[in-house]
């Protein structure tokens, strides 16, 4: 069984996209469609613009989500190559929702623009910070984050990633003492992250009131294929529960550890990651060791997926 995978922020780079843009024809449509929703030059913004403007989560959010409709729709198109479930690292569930016909495209980068706005806003510059944790359990982590949750201040773990590394984000002096927590409780590492905000912790509780709103009015359509919802860690097909999946992401944890898992007990063996950067293929292969993982992003790759199906 196959599974598509889809990145999120911090997968960006400068570039990103090019390759297909340049070759395909629906790469390039793809790219028009987002630039007239957003009156943006899609193209310019991932090709020639500055990192710090690519870094903005209000550009990296629409920008990723564009590349990654635009690698997924030139997968299908010259393969066919079709995936059993579909999933994605928080941005990344909106692009397995259009994967899955679920999310019109033109809505979801609407909507993942605002989203990149409401994060952007919802905690001001430098009172947030976010922090990997490597080489520590999650009861440690969450431990740590108990301990260090005072004084109105709170840190919690924002993505379970893999085993060894998880992700906690919350107020800067929170995550701080909970760094040097889990560094004292045995951790490998705790390294500060330059992020614009801290995601997925209860500081982005405004948010998912205002992406709620944000929501209302779109319209999600049958799902074709099962999208694996952060949230849940679970395959949902149910497109009357879409939204609420999505809003409840944002304030609350990233399992995708428990994600990976899941597909690999479902009888997922082949994982390909659609869209830039290969951020989700270190963290597959970290978790499931025996799966094959390949990438699509750029030209070259697509004969070695043709060529890797032609034996399955």
């Amino acid at each position: 069984m196959k599974a598509f995978v889809f990145p999120g922020q911090g997968s960006q780079y400068v570039g990103m996209g090019q390759d297909l843009y340049r070759e395909f024809l629906t790469a390039r449509r793809t790219f028009e469609e987002s630039s007239d929703v957003l009156w943006l030059d899609m193209a310019k913004l991932c090709f020639e613009g500055d990192s710090e403007d690519l870094r903005l989560t209000e550009n990296t959010q629409p920008a990723i989500l564009t590349v990654s409709v635009a690698a997924w729709r030139v997968l299908d198109e010259e393969t066919g190559i079709k995936a059993d479930f579909l999933a994605g690292h928080s941005l990344g569930e909106y692009s397995a929702l259009v994967a899955s016909g679920g999310l019109d495209f033109k809505d979801a980068v609407l909507v993942v623009r605002k989203r990149g706005e409401y994060m952007q806003a919802a905690v001001p510059d430098g009172v947030g910070a976010m922090a990997a944790i490597l080489g520590l359990s999650k009861e440690k982590v969450e431990e740590a984050c108990r301990k260090a949750s005072q004084d109105g201040l709170i840190v919690s773990p924002a993505n379970f990633n893999a085993p060894g590394q998880v992700v906690i984000s919350g107020n800067k002096e929170a995550v701080v003492e909970a760094c040097a927590l889990a560094k004292s409780n045995g951790a490998k590492r705790a390294v500060l992250l330059e992020v614009s905000a801290p995601f997925h912790c209860a500081l982005m509780n405004s948010v998912a009131r205002r992406l709620e709103e944000a929501l209302s009015p779109i319209r999600v359509a049958e799902l074709q294929t099962s999208v694996v919802s952060n949230y849940e860690a679970k395959p949902n097909k149910d497109s009357s529960r879409v939204k609420t999946l999505l809003i409840d992401q944002v304030a609350n944890p990233v399992r995708w550890d428990e994600s990976v898992n899941m597909l690999y007990e479902s009888g997922v063996r082949e994982y390909v990651e659609v869209g830039p950067g290969n951020v989700l293929s270190g963290l597959i292969k970290r978790t499931v060791s025996n799966a094959s993982v390949l990438n699509f992003e750029k030209i070259e790759q697509l004969k070695s997926l043709k060529e890797k199906w032609k034996t399955i």
